[in-house]
């Protein structure tokens, strides 16, 4: 068949439009986007930033929330915890003057922290003591200090850190226990809380400290206070037991527990209040604080196994007591290093603690022959030094980079040498401890005493020094 040639033409045409049809690469086929508008991209611009704005706001309410209640844990600690603890370790006739003694402080440490002690803890940038730039809380509100804590109010920052004051110094009530008067207790423990405590927490917590864990000379490793809280109060509590010398009739005459209900009631909820001690110092609702928790509850349980496997060992039995005291060793010797250990090491921790703490309570005390009434030596002395050394051996980069990403921690990541700078934080602890309390003792004793009468001793202090009883048998 031949072709007609127009449309022989035509056919050529759609041929070769076809070519050039795909040869054109798509994007020429489609027609210009028209550019944005500039109101649209502003709105974007403005909806991102609140977006972000918004992220932030969420992290800051939930981080806050938290700190908040880690605070009332820790005030927990002291009151009703260590209150009951020690309340019911003493005689019946010393019952409230122990508590009291613990009360007072939570009112007494908190109008000092407000008038100078944060400051001196946390203003300025000196390596041994703060400054007075927060005195009167001056500067301390909603707004966040980024040296510390950048998602929380500097204020939830200074309230918390304040739990930690307030229960350091009564922790040394339990060497002087059924013996000191309550005069010499306040103006020791005000002056003790200004010239011991307030100097270790800036070196140690504070920017620019010697012992800081990030620039300082010698960074100790020390995440919620083995060496502020429990070297210092433990070490100050021997002292202090010394100085003060045995209660009438110690050691012949027995001198039990009166309740050892209430110390166990005590015991339980320093344990749950300890969640706050540890995790919240993460400072955030952060996976660190999650840690931090199960670091502190493994070592308390492996501590309480410990002390009664040593106690079944040699008495062939477990005592309430016993297992009461481990828990709490355990929990002093996490502290430092719960927020760089996994769960193993937290075992491992715990259960040297529990073990050591009881000979130091059984055998070191009666070797020596001092009367530290409620062990305050044995458990928070020695399981607070134990737990700042081991910190050294087994704290993980993986856990908390906190020398930088990469960067090895502590022994178990090869950096042995950090056993030596915790070793270092350790005697410096010490030394301050020793050195203040034997001054500030000798301050007191010359201005209001620091013994009662023997015979306020043998009729007890509740009656001596409050004018009172724990119980009215008679009613």
């Amino acid at each position: 068949m031949k072709c007609v040639g127009w449309k022989c033409s035509f056919s050529l045409v759609l041929v070769l439009g076809a070519i050039l049809l795909t040869a054109v690469p798509l994007s020429a086929q489609q027609t210009p986007a028209s550019p944005a508008t500039p109101g649209i991209s502003k709105a974007l611009d403005e909806k991102l930033t609140q977006l972000d704005k918004d992220v932030k706001a969420a992290q800051s309410a939930g981080d806050n929330a938290w700190m908040l209640v880690s605070a009332a844990l820790v005030l927990m600690m002291t009151g009703p915890g260590l209150a009951l603890f020690y309340g019911g370790l003493v005689r019946r006739k010393n019952t409230l003057a122990i508590m009291m003694q613990s009360f007072a402080l939570m009112a007494l440490i908190t109008v000092l922290w407000a008038l100078v002690g944060y400051s001196l803890c946390f203003g300025g940038s000196g390596p041994v003591i703060g400054s007075f730039e927060h005195a009167f809380l001056k500067g301390v509100g909603a707004d966040p200090n980024p040296d510390y804590a950048g998602t929380i109010p500097q204020a939830t920052f200074m309230v918390y850190q304040l739990m930690f004051a307030i229960i350091t110094p009564a922790l040394i009530t339990g060497a002087t226990a059924e013996r000191m008067k309550f005069s010499g207790t306040v103006l020791f423990l005000t002056l003790w809380f200004l010239v011991v405590y307030a100097p270790l927490a800036h070196m140690v917590w504070g920017k620019g400290g010697l012992l800081n864990a990030v620039g300082g000379r010698f960074p100790c490793l020390d995440f919620a206070g083995g060496t502020v809280v429990h070297i210092s109060s433990g070490v100050s509590a021997l002292v202090c037991a010394l100085y003060l010398g045995k209660r009438t009739g110690y050691p012949k005459q027995p001198m039990p527990p009166h309740s050892l209900v209430l110390s166990f009631i005590g015991a339980c909820l320093l344990w749950v209040g300890w969640f706050g001690f540890n995790a919240g110092s993460a400072l955030s609702a952060s996976s660190l604080a999650t840690s931090a928790f199960v670091a502190t509850h493994f070592a308390a349980a492996a501590a309480a196994l410990g002390w009664s496997a040593a106690e079944w060992l040699k008495n062939g039995r477990a005592s309430a007591l016993g297992a009461i005291s481990g828990a709490v060793a355990g929990l002093v010797a996490i502290t430092p290093a719960s927020g760089f250990v996994g769960p193993m090491p937290a075992l491992a921790i715990g259960l040297i603690a529990g073990v050591v703490c009881y000979l130091m309570v059984t055998k070191v005390k009666a070797i020596f022959g001092y009367d530290d009434a409620l062990d305050a030596f044995g458990v928070h002395g020695a399981g607070g030094t134990i737990g700042a050394l081991l910190t050294g051996v087994f704290a993980q980069q993986v856990i908390n980079p906190i020398f930088g990403v990469g960067k090895d921690v502590g022994g178990l990541d090869g950096h042995w040498g950090q056993i030596g700078n915790q070793l270092v934080g350790v005697l410096i602890a010490w030394v301050v401890a020793l050195v203040g309390t034997i001054v500030l003792l000798k301050i007191t004793d010359m201005v209001t005493g620091v013994r009662v009468p023997e015979e306020h001793e043998i009729e007890g202090l509740d009656i001596t020094q409050h004018g009172e009883e724990a119980y009215n048998l008679e009613s």
